[in-house]
């Protein structure tokens, strides 16, 4: 029964895909990539030759997954693109940005906390800086920690012996979780059961009662948060996470205050989260040009991008720059310019 519901929640989720008309190879791991260096000179925003490139994304259930489908959709049919993009099904931040850096992909999908580590060398890449750099800052993800209730768990220091799902190894919502548990006074390796599982089999573990609690990092609405609210609606339920704010602060700047609504997905009322906003990711020798032509579609087909998923509606000029420590690559600061130049 497990297995087939979760193979029920790809199903779905690659349905709703093509009834939005996304048609991005999901999935196509391994080097494929044509994309070349950045040879240096003037940003023309012009590539002269049929380049392809992968895009990582996140759990088939996931923002991520819906949006890098659809913007992979956006850069290949644009008006005379050169540019042919796969996106791909992946465990998300860490891993994303460790086969960014190897060449598997072009365009990351990350958490900035994540990203922030990545450029300082820090958390899970201690002493090792990545070099990458941002495409543009895109949507906020949303701390969402969901109980089973029943369970006793009131706040995040009730998870002491408790099963709990961490989210995919190397994911960003790993990150999260274990720096939620250690700000609670929990040691992640020790006083819980950790399940380090995807959405999908997360979902399912809540749903069948082998899971006791879960934490996801994504932007609004998730589908895979939304299939468990409506199929256990009334057996599970939000946690608020605010009061380890300030613990949370202490680690990254980045991470703030904010509210999931409460028509997201249909709750009593409205629940206080902390958020942290997400990155466009590429390796900083990524041609320029290139570069300028990918942040451009995120720009000019939002509209479309909107359609997949209404996290896109986030995505604009105003916040696009904000990406710091990462630096923006110049490439993505020619194409601002021209977005903003011509608005």
């Amino acid at each position: 029964m497990r297995r087939t519901t979760r193979i029920t929640t790809r199903i779905l989720a690659a349905v709703a895909a093509a009834g939005l008309g996304l048609t991005g190879v999901a999935g196509c791991g391994g080097r494929q990539d044509t994309a070349s260096t950045d040879a240096g000179g003037e940003v023309t925003c012009e590539v002269g030759t049929e380049t392809r490139i992968g895009i990582a994304t996140g759990n088939a259930t996931g923002v991520y997954f819906a949006l890098g489908n659809a913007y992979a959709e956006q850069v290949s049919n644009a008006p005379g693109s050169k540019v042919k993009a796969t996106a791909a099904e992946t465990g998300a931040s860490v891993q994303n940005i460790q086969q960014l850096v190897a060449g598997t992909y072009a365009v990351a999908f990350s958490l900035a906390d994540t990203a922030a580590d990545a450029v300082q060398g820090t958390g899970s890449f201690e002493g090792q800086r990545q070099p990458v750099q941002a495409l543009a800052r895109i949507h906020t993800n949303f701390t969402q920690v969901i109980v089973r209730n029943g369970a006793g768990i009131n706040s995040v220091a009730d998870m002491r012996g408790k099963r709990v799902s961490t989210g995919s190894p190397k994911s960003g919502t790993e990150v999260i979780a274990n720096r939620l548990l250690q700000a609670a006074g929990l040691d992640p390796a020790k006083d819980i059961q950790a399940q380090r599982l995807d959405l999908a089999k997360t979902v399912d573990g809540m749903k069948d009662g082998s899971i006791d609690a879960l934490f996801w990092s994504g932007g609004l609405p998730t589908p895979g948060i939304t299939d468990l609210l409506t199929t256990a609606r009334g057996q599970v339920g939000f946690l608020d996470i605010t009061p380890l704010l300030a613990e949370m602060k202490k680690i990254n700047p980045v991470y703030e205050e904010s509210t999931i609504p409460a028509a997201t997905y249909g709750t009593p009322a409205d629940v206080k989260t902390i958020v942290v906003p997400n990155l466009l990711l590429v390796k900083d020798d990524l041609d320029a040009n290139l570069v300028c032509v990918l942040t451009k579609a995120l720009f000019e087909r939002k509209p479309q991008l909107e359609q997949a998923n209404a996290a896109a509606k986030e995505i604009s000029l105003d916040t696009a720059r904000r990406t710091e420590p990462v630096p923006l690559h110049r490439g993505a600061t020619q194409a601002l310019d021209n977005l903003n130049a011509a608005k």
